[in-house]
């Protein structure tokens, strides 16, 4: 069905509460992709989120009001065919993280590049680079893959950041065990005038269940749960120094998805 997808809208919620604070994201995403010829097709994406956080009484009035969050970004990815067994894939991503009120100065380019190898008819390597908020502010990271197809309804992902277990016993019901490595920053509007600080970054490894079902021809619902480990929420500075980290636990993650794409 992906092979045959040429424009998707989806729309996700997510909550992530935990011991002291809790995380509800929303987003929504257009995408696009068309095969240029036998050997190039580019896909477009573009998507808006909105994080907001709920704090316990008595957390927020020490470091201000960080109680929302935004973000726009487009992602545009050339794929080209090298061979029949080998593809090269890059990405370039404008986005804009922001709390409240957008500036220029908010602007970062992410990216990727990286190369799939087909090894055999059921396995292919994938390796690269990327600029990505993995660990909560824009890094340099090294991507790689190895995918696994055990059979037409089973297939097995290990890499890093992300790892995936998907099984379809029909047409319509895909289940997958997911684990990712995941993040994201924010610019503050103003400095706060106690630490200096002028983002916040959020980062954590997440361990999800999901399900997704194919309602009809072009709807498809999708749910997950699952738990975030070694969850970070910080305050830094311009030299991306932390000034100021919220004590905060782990917890599980509740989400719910959904996508129309013809």
């Amino acid at each position: 069905m992906n092979a045959q997808e040429n424009f998707s809208v989806n729309m996700n919620l997510k909550i992530e509460p935990t011991d002291k604070i809790d995380f509800t994201k929303s987003d929504i995403g257009i995408s696009y992709n068309k095969k240029l010829n036998a050997k190039n097709r580019i896909t477009n994406t573009l998507e808006y989120s909105n994080l907001k956080v709920d704090y316990d009484l008595g957390i927020n009035d020490a470091v201000g009001n960080l109680d929302q969050f935004n973000q726009i970004q487009n992602k545009f990815e050339i794929s080209h065919e090298l061979s029949n067994s080998t593809n090269l894939i890059f990405s370039i991503t404008p986005t804009v993280n922001f709390q409240r009120n957008l500036d220029v100065n908010d602007l970062a380019l992410l990216g990727s590049f990286e190369i799939n190898q087909k090894l055999n008819s059921k396995v292919t390597l994938s390796i690269g680079a990327a600029r990505a908020t993995v660990f909560g502010t824009p890094k340099f990271i090294p991507t790689l893959s190895l995918n696994y197809k055990v059979s037409n309804e089973s297939s097995v992902l290990i890499g890093f950041p992300d790892s995936k277990i998907s099984y379809s016993n029909n047409i319509r019901n895909q289940f997958s065990l997911t684990n990712r490595f995941n993040g994201n920053y924010y610019y503050l509007d103003a400095h706060n005038l106690d630490n200096n600080a002028t983002k916040v970054t959020l980062s954590q490894m997440s361990s999800a269940f999901v399900y997704e079902r194919n309602v009809d021809k072009n709807w498809f619902l999708n749910f997950k749960a699952g738990y975030d480990f070694d969850k970070k929420y910080n305050l830094i500075d311009s030299d991306d120094h932390k000034v100021h980290g919220f004590n905060i636990s782990n917890g599980y993650v509740l989400g719910i998805g959904i996508k129309y794409k013809q």
